[in-house]
């Protein structure tokens, strides 16, 4: 099982490798990782240092994103916000994660009444719109960072839990299954043992993309107001923040704007390898056409 899934990894990077796109996103997303990590060090001010002398200064040698409305320098101000917006990413997704595959692996493992309950609470979330049930909830829970992430993870946790579904129910029909049942296994060990890991490749693209959504659903949120509140930067509430100087400092809106489209065009382009190397029968029209070549 070990030298498996160790060969399914060797495989998955050399494939990595030979994709250009997919290696430009990578070094993208390391480079976002340590920014999120190291961006208050990394940052040449403090993102809250008001200098009324310095207000709506354009790139320069000093200021080389320009600095805002009250003087605060942008660039470290983008860098410090990297890290609010890996960190609503990454739990965010982990909590649609956790939520969405347990429910889809109780639902299609069980079925039944089980399959049908759980299944119809996750379709009345996908009924609504991501960003409006996303700004419901952050409504009924208040504005802040940790309401944030409990609501992008609670907008994306049904299409968690409907690839896992779909995953189980083609796994539970396997001879490998059917033979584990048959000896008497529990269906927590044929579930850790056999179902899991069969399901595993559809679920780490799912993550990878969304991922990329979340990142977006923060940005909206923050721009709205109701993400990460002032003074702590964002690059949803620097947009928000930049757009009455459109005209006359331009600086305000295209940096941050700049940093949100890079990181999730990374993921999108992770994501995308990610499902040609794991999932070979959704391949790109490009791979396709490269195939046949």
């Amino acid at each position: 099982m070990r030298g498996g899934s160790d060969g399914t990894l060797r495989r998955t990077l050399s494939a990595l490798r030979h994709d250009p796109p997919a290696v430009a996103g990578t070094v993208v997303l390391l480079l976002l990782l340590v920014v999120g990590v190291a961006g208050r060090w990394l940052a040449p001010a403090g993102v809250n240092d008001v200098d009324v002398d310095q207000m709506l200064r354009p790139p320069s040698l000093d200021h080389p994103f320009g600095t805002d409305e009250l003087g605060r320098d942008v660039l470290s101000r983008v860098l410090v916000a990297a890290r609010v917006s890996l960190e609503v990413g990454l739990v965010s997704v982990g909590i649609a994660l956790l939520v969405g595959v347990t429910v889809g692996l109780l639902a299609g493992w069980y079925r039944g009444w089980v399959d049908n309950v759980l299944m119809r609470g996750m379709d009345v979330l996908f009924a609504f719109p991501v960003l409006l049930l996303a700004v419901a909830i952050v409504a009924v829970l208040g504005p802040g960072l940790v309401t944030a992430m409990v609501a992008i993870g609670v907008v994306y946790t049904p299409i968690f839990a409907r690839v896992t579904r779909a995953g189980v129910l083609s796994v539970r029909e396997q001879v490998f299954v059917r033979a584990a049942v048959s000896i008497g296994a529990s269906d927590a060990r044929i579930i850790r043992r056999h179902v899991l890991p069969n399901i595993a490749a559809p679920l780490i693209v799912q993550t990878s993309l969304s991922l990329a959504f979340a990142i977006l659903s923060e940005a909206a949120l923050s721009f709205l107001g109701l993400g990460v509140q002032p003074p702590d930067p964002a690059w949803g509430r620097m947009l928000y923040d930049g757009r009455g100087f459109v005209t006359e400092a331009w600086w305000l809106g295209v940096f941050p704007g700049a940093a949100i489209f890079l990181t999730v065009l990374a993921f999108n382009l992770v994501g995308d390898a990610l499902r040609d190397v794991l999932d070979p029968r959704q391949l790109t029209v490009s791979e396709a056409n490269r195939s046949r070549a």
